[in-house]
């Protein structure tokens, strides 16, 4: 199957987008306030406890997306009797989970 990911759109509802969006908004500022304690030379232990906490934020906006993901793309799929999108889920969830 050819990658044809710059081709492909999902339409999100209102509620859907705007909360993704405010997720990564708040994962946006937290790696900037990272960058800030890097450069305002923060004692690393600090730093790495933000580090952890933008990357469980990171692994929080994954986990929301997957599962719209499973019950809008793939549950259609299967309901009209396809396994394309459960089979490319498989294949991102081996590469997402190592």
């Amino acid at each position: 199957m050819e990658n044809d990911c710059c081709h492909r759109k999902k339409v999100r509802s209102e509620d859907e987008l705007k909360k993704l969006t405010n997720r990564l908004s708040r994962i946006e500022g937290q790696i900037r306030g990272i960058r800030a304690m890097v450069e305002g030379d923060a004692y690393c232990i600090d730093i790495l406890m933000q580090v952890s906490a933008a990357t469980s934020a990171l692994s929080a906006f994954r986990r929301e997306l997957l599962s719209e993901h499973i019950r809008t793309c793939v549950a259609n799929d299967i309901k009209q009797g396809n396994t394309e999108k459960t089979e490319e889920l498989v294949a991102a969830l081996d590469r997402i989970i190592k």
